[in-house]
């Protein structure tokens, strides 16, 4: 890595003229900019006024030494990370570790080579020059992550508003080609099953992209969470239908919560589409909804193809997994249940589930009832 050693400015703390200009005569040489400071009142004025990337620190200063000076850099965060290299006569193993302990990076013994001072001095330069690219490259990388968040963001929007007027279309043609035998009903309720996938992809979507973003409203108000579950239900039945699955449906009446109605809307959808999924052809689903104590809980419980207690291990870590970046990376799985997870936790509840393979899983969720 090429390095213009003229973007770098040292700061030279040393009472002692004859090494100070030979310091400075030295590294002038090499391009750098020189300050200079006899004492810790010099260096802290130098060290208001300009930036300083690197210390040179003599040890022996009169009445004070570098390793209180570098002490007291090192408590002052404007400060901290600069790097500062001692310049001594000691080198007994005591006052080695003396300097290492005060916060100095490296030691020159004098009277100092100076090829080795050098390489010393470049070699911290290397270092930060190292750190800055690494800065830069992260700060780079964050952006296009955003932009990339957002880019879903909009497309997630600009796609969900028309998937939801067809889904909306294809309801409506459900029920009306509800009794006709003529292979159109079959046709018809598939075709209410991929815009009920696609709208459930894109809302999810939307939803991880804005959390990420900090871009999501939420506008908690209080619902009755059986006649919520009801609609959702009523809307996924084609879905359900294609399977010749049975919704079963066991609601305690009267509870309500203090949620907002559309990501609770999304959270009982990811949980029943994955029940569908999962399920084998003819089985049932049982929808639970019940008051514990304070809590409402709500389940869904399937007979379907369960999982393992490995994968369970990896689903739990991949929907819990914090921060913006994206949880799913295996193959886009778990996003639905990511959103769950993230927006029950989000709302002061919790999420469970548990499965055994061949046998069925029990996904769930329980939040606060109002007024408890």
């Amino acid at each position: 890595m090429e390095i213009n050693f003229s973007h770098y400015n040292i700061l030279i703390v040393e009472d002692s003229e004859i090494n100070l200009l030979m310091l400075k005569r030295i590294l002038e040489r090499e391009g750098f900019r020189v300050l200079s400071a006899k004492d810790e009142f010099e260096a802290f004025e130098i060290l208001q006024q300009e930036r300083i990337d690197l210390i040179l620190m003599d040890v022996m200063l009169g009445e004070s030494n570098g390793y209180d000076l570098t002490l007291q850099l090192k408590s002052v965060d404007d400060y901290r990370h600069i790097p500062v290299i001692f310049i001594t006569h000691l080198n007994s193993p005591e006052d080695v570790v003396r300097g290492f302990d005060s916060g100095g990076v490296d030691y020159v013994t004098k009277p100092f080579n100076k090829m080795e001072l050098l390489q010393r001095i470049k070699h911290q330069i290397r270092i930060l020059a190292s750190n800055e690219t690494i800065k830069r490259q992260t700060e780079e990388l964050k952006e296009a992550i955003q932009n990339r968040d957002r880019m879903y963001a909009i497309l997630a929007h600009d796609l969900r508003s028309p998937i939801s007027s067809l889904k909306m279309i294809f309801n409506i043609l459900t029920v009306q080609t509800e009794s006709e035998t003529n292979g159109y009903s079959a046709m018809v309720t598939t075709g209410n099953d991929i815009a009920e996938q696609l709208f459930s992809v894109l809302d999810n979507l939307l939803k991880w992209t804005k959390s990420s973003l900090g871009m999501l409203s939420y506008i908690p108000q209080q619902l009755d969470l059986n006649e919520l579950i009801l609609g959702v239900v009523e809307t996924l039945s084609p879905t359900a239908k294609l399977k010749n699955i049975d919704l079963d449906l066991d609601l305690e009446e009267g509870l309500e919560i203090f949620f907002d109605v559309d990501i609770m809307k999304s959270i009982l959808r990811n949980l029943l589409i994955n029940a569908v999924k999962f399920s084998h052809d003819d089985a049932m689903i049982k929808l639970r909804l019940f008051q514990d104590q304070e809590w409402a809980v709500v389940e869904v419980i399937d007979t379907g193809v369960g999982m393992s207690a490995e994968v369970q291990e990896h689903l739990h870590r991949q929907v819990s997994r914090q921060g913006s970046v994206t949880p799913m990376h295996d193959q886009g799985k778990g996003l639905g249940l990511w959103v769950v997870y993230h927006f029950i936790h989000s709302h002061g509840g919790a999420f469970f589930f548990e499965s055994e393979e061949h046998k069925g899983s029990r996904f769930g969720f329980k939040v606060k009832l109002v007024n408890n």
